[in-house]
């Protein structure tokens, strides 16, 4: 490792992260403009949700949330695309390594061969982005390959906080506040972030509960207590035994989600009207995966992936354009966080 100075964190003296152009001392412009191009691709490649949301991400700061994605892709697929657990280790233990080399030392000297690590350092260096959400989203993917299942929501939460939350403080930190903003909000922002990460991964648990569960190795993250509340196991909501049951169990979890998207709403007014358009494109696609749950909650178990069409996608993504023009930013949560059933009354 160099033993240059640390990469410290930049000092957020204001709010607006719009004039901040990502810069690396000892790489060119022209191996760094490579560097992001090649994240780009990734996330294009790669985001699917994400991608129609954070495309619409203004420059610079669009390159910068591609090269975030691009990191934890890179991470994901290190673990995923290991079959033995040792070696599963082993490449975390490697991909942290490499991650701790950016934080830690100069990124021009230390940095591994890949233009992703380039991108990566410069985004670090150039926004105010706290290397402890850096630390946790690792701990997320160890957290995957040690999975054992949650006892309680609680433990549940700390893990979606790690993998989740964890991306939307980094992503606000690259986009930037809303002038006027005073860093007491910027601080509420935080806990805002928070909620909204949470919304978006309890939301993909139950979309993907019987992938996960089908899977080679089975992953159920729908914590014990919550299934025997409901006296039921993570076998009969996979057959959809005792169907009053399932849907309880299904409507509890889409509550709980649709209370973190409405008690996280106000992190929409004080992000930077240029980066609004992603965050509310984001939030609509994944809501409404969630919607199409409430609406059929035995979709879990039945019919293929939950998934929004692309012409949906991209009408969202269109809309969101249009109100960012317009700076028209109507509610996108239910009220109360309560979520309406297909049929129920207005």
């Amino acid at each position: 490792m160099s033993s240059a100075t640390a990469l410290s964190i930049p000092k957020l003296t204001a709010p607006s992260t719009a004039g901040v152009v990502p810069r690396l001392d000892g790489v060119s412009d022209q191996r760094l403009a490579d560097a992001f191009q090649s994240a780009r691709e990734i996330a294009r490649a790669r985001a699917r949700n994400f991608y129609y949301g954070l495309r619409l991400t203004p420059e610079p700061r669009r390159s910068a949330v591609f090269a975030i994605y691009a990191w934890m892709r890179f991470g994901d697929d290190r673990v995923d695309d290991t079959r033995d657990l040792a070696d599963k280790r082993r490449e975390l233990d490697s991909f942290r390594a490499a991650t701790e080399s950016i934080l830690a030392a100069d990124p021009a000297t230390s940095a591994p061969d890949s233009p992703m690590w380039l991108a990566l350092a410069a985004t670090l260096r150039s926004y105010p982005i706290d290397h402890t959400h850096i630390r946790a989203m690792i701990d997320g993917l160890e957290e995957d390959i040690d999975h054992a299942g949650y006892e309680s929501i609680e433990d549940l939460e700390r893990y979606c906080y790690r993998v989740a939350s964890t991306v939307g403080l980094v992503c606000v930190s690259i986009w930037g506040f809303r002038a006027g903003v005073t860093i007491a909000q910027c601080r509420d922002a935080t806990a805002l972030s928070e909620r909204r990460g949470k919304a978006f991964q309890l939301t993909n648990i139950l979309r993907d509960f019987a992938e996960d569960f089908d899977a080679e190795h089975a992953r159920v993250y729908l914590p014990r207590q919550i299934l025997e509340s409901h006296r039921l196991t993570a076998a009969d909501l996979r057959a959809w035994r005792e169907p009053s049951r399932c849907e309880a169990l299904v409507m509890e979890l889409a509550t709980r989600a649709k209370g973190h998207y409405a008690a996280s709403s106000p992190l929409d007014e004080l992000i930077d009207p240029a980066c609004r358009s992603t965050l509310y494109a984001m939030t609509r696609i994944y809501e409404g995966l969630l919607d199409l749950i409430i609406a059929r909650p035995d979709r879990l178990v039945r019919g293929g992936r939950i998934r929004l069409s692309s012409a949906t996608k991209a009408t969202i993504a269109a809309a969101a354009v249009v109100r960012g023009g317009l700076d028209w930013w109507p509610a996108t949560t239910t009220d109360a966080g309560a979520p309406r059933r297909a049929g129920d009354g207005a």
